[in-house]
């Protein structure tokens, strides 16, 4: 989305909401720092094509994918509050795709969480492999009572 005041390209979200069969985004640019509104018709397409992108070669069905996506649909409509974030929906993603695939969990976080050195890709590894040694431990003990 390019920016009214200064022309950039790079602009983050920071709020988004339903808004009349639209979605209506408060943005930032990077660049100057200014703030403005667009208003978006609500793209199921955008939200599978970044899935799609983290699932590339990976064993991750289409049914799956739909499956995320009606999901996060289905997460946006109880919600129960007028705002629905950006942050919301891609904490939705990470979450739906580390249940079903730790590579696209972390391919979705490093673009999602703008990891911009290596030490943030160590960092979101060793925070799901405690995580999957956690709950392989919950499962044993449940396994063994």
């Amino acid at each position: 989305m390019q920016c009214p005041f200064c022309g950039a390209r790079d602009t983050k979200v920071l709020d988004s909401r339903p808004a009349e069969h639209r979605i209506r985004r408060r943005r930032e640019c990077i660049f100057c720092g200014k703030r403005f509104t667009t208003y978006e018709p609500f793209d199921r397409q955008k939200l599978i094509t970044g899935i799609f992108n983290a699932i590339k070669k990976r064993p991750v069905s289409v049914e799956q994918v739909a499956a995320i996506a009606e999901g996060i649909e289905q997460q946006c409509a109880n919600a129960m509050r007028s705002t629905v974030t950006s942050v919301d929906i891609g904490n939705w993603v990470m979450e739906h795709l580390k249940r079903i695939d730790a590579v696209a969990y972390i391919r979705f976080a490093s673009v999602y969480e703008d990891f911009t050195d290596v030490a943030s890709f160590v960092a979101a590894i060793s925070a799901l492999d405690e995580e999957t040694a956690a709950a392989k431990t919950a499962e044993s003990k449940e396994q063994g009572e």
